[in-house]
């Protein structure tokens, strides 16, 4: 199983932030949305990569230096501040299993996937597992079917 296919059956709805927006509004679309991630787009072009990964790391690193009183405003903190930069991605004719275990290799959840420059959309580690959930599953069916008509032995 390609990629491809993976981003036929979850769909094609993309979330994105840029990297001047308050980073509460990329968390309130995140949360809106019952998502995990948002693609950073600048220019058309996919520049980062924004999860509650990230988002969690920020405050964690707000809070500390709250302790020593050098601490921004949170509303003025911006995704750029937050967001990863060159994330990992895939390419739509990527084998799934060699993105799993990419993912697995390098910690990441969610994956933007591009052709080109093209961004096609994002895969998450949930999707990944669907997928191949389902392509064993039916596997599973095809080979059954396939013992049940079994032709008996004639003797």
């Amino acid at each position: 199983m390609q990629v491809k296919e993976v981003l036929k059956l979850k769909g094609n709805t993309l979330f994105s932030a840029t990297p001047d927006m308050h980073l509460s509004e990329a968390v309130i679309s995140m949360a809106d949305n019952d998502i995990g991630s948002v693609v950073v787009i600048e220019g058309g072009k996919l520049v980062g990569m924004l999860t509650f990964r990230e988002v969690l790391g920020v405050m964690a690193k707000r809070q500390k230096e709250r302790r020593v009183g050098k601490t921004p405003p949170i509303a003025e903190i911006k995704v750029i501040d937050a967001m990863q930069t060159n994330p990992f991605t895939a390419d739509p004719d990527m084998d799934v299993d060699l993105l799993r275990s990419q993912m697995v290799k390098l910690h990441c959840r969610y994956v933007p996937v591009l052709e080109g420059d093209t961004l096609q959309g994002v895969i998450s580690f949930h999707d990944v597992a669907k997928s191949v959930l389902e392509e064993k599953s039916f596997e599973n069916r095809m080979l059954k079917a396939y013992i049940k008509d079994w032709p008996e032995k004639e003797e």
